[in-house]
């Protein structure tokens, strides 16, 4: 395949991978990545490093191979590998993220581009809010919008594409619009494992440590990315300590809350939980819909009511996809000219529904579970203590939270009205049997794959 046809097909996948993933990640793992060859059915892209070739073929080669398959579907293997040095311009790339960086929130060495562009889109107007997500909401506000420190630091989390970077961009671009003086540093957690691991190799932790430690507002996204990291963790806890006794604003997010976070050491998932923890539940159908009325008054495309009601009935997983739905709907109607419509809707996103129609629902596991252990989906509702009702009960509840995007309290209540704290002692139990009892774990292991069918 020619280079030309090559690039456009490599420039067609990364504009939609930014589309999906957002400015942020696109820029920092990437845009740094060449396209090489095409050839037998396998995509060869080249990586600057072997850190960076290992990121992205553990959290974003699905997402690639998928764009790469829309592209041309005669290409079945993508081959990341660490590329010669001079198909790398490293000063170029550094060129383009310092200018990322000046227009956004300052770094204290812009030549090591700590901060990760911010994206224009993602400020607090163009936040839409609802049950699930309002404290948190609250919270970002009050912590950008205040002179002192309200909480520290502020923790949000939650699944993925529900909001949480959403909000820590938002925060950055109000303190950068009102209160300039104030030197923010936004990053990911990988990020700043990268930067730390990189200063302890050229010995210069001592300049790394002050970048740090002389920031007004530190904020680092997805911290769980630090589990198992041992080194990063005790910086992180240096760093974290100093700038709290300098009444210095920590923000950071997660996947999960810090009681929850596996492989963070205890004094460090203590300190994580010091100030406001807040959490962002998955969509309602209310504010799926409200989100997607916002983002159809943004793309100044006439929608009839009945297409958002549609896809906010049909795509029930995250804001992220929510919003990509309307965008291809919209594209669609534009670059051939049909009218837009719930055939025509149903029809641009049947692999997006069908993919959402075969999401497992709680009722599914409860009576799968039940099947299982030959008891009643009743009994799992109920209050009954013996071990052969309760023990199911822990499982079910288990696999809901792990097969779900439920909220602990959503759980709860659909197993007849429990506190979500009975659902949180249910999933560390079985969480801690399958470590203990290898049967066990097969027995749940089994569960999921049969749900997961």
């Amino acid at each position: 395949m020619g280079d030309e046809i090559q690039d456009i097909l490599w420039t067609h996948v990364c504009d939609q991978f930014r589309e999906e993933e957002g400015e942020a990640v696109f820029k920092n793992w990437v845009a740094p990545l060449i396209i090489d060859s095409i050839d037998n059915g396998v995509l060869r892209i080249l990586a600057p490093t072997a850190f960076m070739r290992d990121w992205v073929d553990s959290h974003y080669r699905d997402g690639l191979m998928r764009l790469v398959r829309k592209e041309n579907s005669s290409i079945f293997t993508l081959d990341i590998v660490v590329g010669p040095t001079y198909r790398f311009d490293a000063k170029l790339q550094t060129e383009k993220m310092m200018r990322a960086v000046s227009k956004n929130v300052k770094a204290d060495d812009a030549d090591d581009a700590l901060s990760l562009g911010l994206d224009p889109r993602f400020t607090f107007e163009n936040f839409v809010v609802g049950k699930p997500n309002e404290l948190a909401y609250a919270a970002a506000l009050r912590v950008a919008e205040s002179k002192e420190v309200p909480f520290n630091p502020l923790f949000l989390y939650g699944g993925v594409g529900l909001g949480k970077t959403h909000l820590m961009h938002a925060i950055a671009w109000h303190i950068k619009e009102h209160h300039p003086e104030r030197e923010v540093i936004y990053l990911s957690a990988e990020k700043f494992m990268y930067q730390f691991i990189r200063a302890l190799r050229h010995k210069d932790t001592m300049s790394f440590k002050e970048k740090f430690r002389s920031v007004d507002v530190l904020m680092i996204d997805d911290v769980q990315f630090i589990s198992g990291k041992d080194s990063t963790q005790e910086e992180f806890f240096h760093t974290f300590n100093a700038l709290i006794d300098q009444k210095k604003q920590i923000i950071l997010s997660a996947d999960k809350s810090p009681s929850d976070l596996s492989g963070i050491e205890e004094r460090m998932r203590s300190r994580l939980g010091w100030g406001l923890v807040a959490d962002i539940h998955p969509t309602t159908y209310e504010l799926r819909l409200g989100i997607l009325q916002a983002k159809a008054e943004k793309l100044s495309v006439m929608v009839p009511k009945e297409v958002l009601d549609f896809l906010a009935h049909k795509i029930g997983s995250n804001i992220r996809e929510l919003e990509g739905a309307l965008n291809r709907v919209v594209a669609h109607a534009t670059l051939v000219g049909r009218n837009i419509n719930i055939e025509m809707a149903a029809e641009v996103l049947r692999d997006l529904i069908r993919s959402n129609d075969r999401r497992v629902s709680i009722d599914d596991i409860q009576k799968k579970v039940s099947e299982h252990f030959d008891i009643k989906v009743a009994d799992l509702l109920s209050s009954k203590r013996s071990i052969n009702v309760a023990r199911p009960r822990q499982i079910a509840m288990y696999l809901s939270k792990v097969l779900t995007t439920s909220s602990l309290p959503e759980i709860g209540r659909k197993f007849g009205g429990k506190d979500h704290t009975t659902v949180m002692h249910a999933v560390k139990k079985i969480e801690s049997m399958q470590k203990e009892d290898t049967s066990f774990a097969e027995d749940v292991d089994v569960l999921k794959r049969v749900l997961q069918v």
